[in-house]
């Protein structure tokens, strides 16, 4: 009985992963949380410059439908227009989207990935998200259902 009590209280806190490791002092922590905060608002900016990529080429797809229902329409003089003045223009000067999402993953999304990678496992041993762990374990009513310290595949 008193091991499965001590068992079921050495789950009652993060994993292994996500400790403080020791000697790395409530400051460092934090700054280490700063900057991976900072990269997770570059991923949803990423996603938002995928979003615009591919809602882009949606609507390059949608123009050509468009110009070939004005042709069929009758209007081909403005459907020709169209074709060889708006139909797979670049977006920015000499640029379609693809290239756009390509500069923007290899000149700054995956050198900031890099980064917060090298100072995670130089001050961190590599684990992720310990400043967040540290806010589970202040924010949840400890022993509550709901308020798990983590998933039931790590009991």
């Amino acid at each position: 009985m008193a091991q499965a009590r001590r068992s079921r209280r050495s789950l009652d806190g993060p994993d292994v992963a996500h400790q403080v490791p020791d000697g790395v002092d409530d400051a460092t922590v934090e700054a280490v949380g700063q900057l991976t905060a900072a990269l997770e608002v570059v991923e949803q900016a990423r996603g938002m410059l995928y979003g615009f990529h591919r809602m882009t080429g949606r609507a390059d797809n949608d123009l050509r439908d468009a110009i070939d229902a004005l042709e069929d329409a009758g209007h081909g003089e403005l459907a020709g227009r169209l074709r060889e003045d708006l139909f797979g223009r670049n977006v920015l000067q000499r640029r379609w989207t693809f290239q756009i999402v390509e500069d923007y993953d290899d000149h700054y999304w995956e050198p900031f990935r890099t980064m917060e990678r090298t100072v995670r496992e130089e001050l961190m041993e590599g684990r992720r998200h310990v400043y967040e762990a540290q806010l589970k374990e202040r924010n949840r009513t400890h022993g509550r259902p709901g308020h798990e310290a983590r998933p039931a595949e790590d009991e």
